[in-house]
């Protein structure tokens, strides 16, 4: 059986605007210095710009992979999005893997004021011109249902970008497995990856002649006291579960097992945690996407928590 592959995921915390840059950019040499195979950045609606942030951390690290899960495609012109992407990858010297998705209505709708329809067409779409652009120097001509593009781009002859796409129901992981390198998941348990996710994909790819598609998992963890248990997936499911109220996540809940957020989150004892990571890789995980969760009272033990648990993922290397 291969490896799988150990990333964190670490985005813009709240906290001091000024140090946001710096801590971004600490977190990155942390990862890269504690062996993590990668980096995975949220785009939070109210906060940095992910692809940006991955500009950030690549232009302080050598190594490591750093990815976007992910970014919306609705607010970004595809060329505009070709360019940020190809400008990131050039500083991080062909690091960056460009993880995409439809996002969920109550961002591109009621946020933003932009139609939420058609996503799979959409996406389709929006991989036409992503096909032609991260291939290399050159001209985009693209005609689809949605774009009418002829466009010279000269940004970097690093190639290829890899694209991972959010995909969680049928049409979507057809396209995902069919166009892309494979997807990027959050509030997908075991047996939704392992029964729904992993078969859909791998078949897609399968018949596109394309290789075995990734399967990225983002995963809440909070290495705890048993009698800490039960307050880490309180946590969890207060400071995570805002997507909660998506459909696309609900229907994705429903071919699991888990309820919510805090029934992904692997908890307790290291022996514990690492039971519950190796039960993902057994349901086809190719790649951990780890979500510390700290958990204590005030800022002291909170801190405490999270070096923990960084201590205890660091000394796994990289790999499962």
């Amino acid at each position: 059986m291969s490896e799988t592959r150990i990333g964190v995921m670490i985005g813009p915390e709240r906290g001091r605007y000024a140090r946001k840059v710096a801590r971004l950019q600490d977190d990155a040499r942390w990862a890269e210095e504690a062996g993590f195979s990668s980096i995975w950045i949220p785009q939070v609606p109210d906060d940095f710009d992910a692809m940006t942030a991955v500009a950030v951390k690549g232009a302080v690290t050598s190594r490591i992979e750093i990815g976007t899960a992910i970014v919306p495609v609705q607010p970004r012109h595809p060329v505009a999005l070709a360019h940020q992407a190809l400008s990131v990858q050039s500083i991080c010297e062909g690091r960056f893997t460009l993880g995409l998705g439809i996002s969920h209505h109550w961002i591109i709708e009621d946020m933003l004021g932009l139609p939420y329809d058609r996503p799979v067409a959409r996406m389709r779409a929006y991989l036409d011109v992503l096909d032609q652009a991260l291939a290399g120097p050159g001209v985009v001509e693209v005609q689809n249902d949605f774009f009418a593009i002829e466009q010279p781009l000269d940004v970097t002859d690093i190639t290829p970008t890899p694209v991972l796409v959010a995909a969680l129901a049928p049409k979507m992981l057809r396209l995902a497995g069919e166009r892309t390198d494979g997807t990027i998941l959050w509030m997908a348990d075991e047996r939704a990856i392992g029964g729904h996710i992993a078969p859909s994909i791998h078949q897609a790819a399968e018949d596109a002649g394309r290789p075995a598609p990734r399967i990225v998992a983002g995963i809440p963890v909070c290495v705890c006291g048993d009698d800490e248990i039960e307050a880490a997936i309180e946590r969890t499911n207060r400071i995570l579960a805002e997507a909660e109220v998506s459909p696309n996540y609900q229907r994705l809940l429903d071919r699991g097992e888990a309820r919510n957020v805090g029934d992904i989150l692997a908890a307790g004892s290291e022996a514990r945690i690492e039971a519950r990571l190796r039960s993902f890789a057994d349901a086809g995980v190719t790649d951990l996407a780890v979500r510390i969760v700290p958990v204590g009272n005030g800022r002291d033990e909170l801190l405490a928590s999270l070096r923990r648990t960084r201590e205890y993922l660091a000394s796994l290397g990289g790999t499962l």
